[in-house]
């Protein structure tokens, strides 16, 4: 049996009420999802360094919040990760989202989290279950 998907704003990566979450907090701008993100040193993998699922969450939720923000409800299906460059606990970085492609039930989105100097961190590309 599905349940219908609620937010309850416990969310991991935007969830206000979470307090162990991410808290990020999106805005649309020319269709773009798009939130700063400053990881912390209980976001490391090894001594300093970002772990890569911490990375792919924030990638992650901004395809979704792509989504959502644009009025369809959805949810991960499949997601693809490039990491490009190490980040460090502490680097300020800004993530971005985008819809590249919508069918009746697959919305295919892709997303980049950047330095504030534009060096690409790692980029994303997922396939979004549509759920309205």
């Amino acid at each position: 049996m599905e349940k219908s998907l609620q937010d309850d704003n416990y969310c991991f990566a935007c969830g206000e009420e979470n307090p162990l979450g991410l808290r990020l907090k999106f805005s649309l701008n020319n269709n773009k999802a798009t939130a700063e993100f400053v990881p912390q040193k209980v976001h490391q993998g090894y001594k300093d360094i970002v772990h890569g699922g911490i990375i792919t969450t924030v990638l992650d939720e901004a395809m979704v919040k792509a989504a959502i923000m644009q009025g369809m409800c959805a949810m991960s299906a499949e997601i693809t990760v490039r990491f490009k460059n190490i980040l460090f606990a502490g680097e300020k970085t800004v993530v971005e989202a985008l819809i590249n492609k919508i069918s009746r039930k697959i919305i295919e989105a892709s997303a980049v989290l950047k330095r504030t100097d534009d060096t690409i961190i790692a980029e994303g590309h997922a396939k979004l279950l549509r759920k309205d």
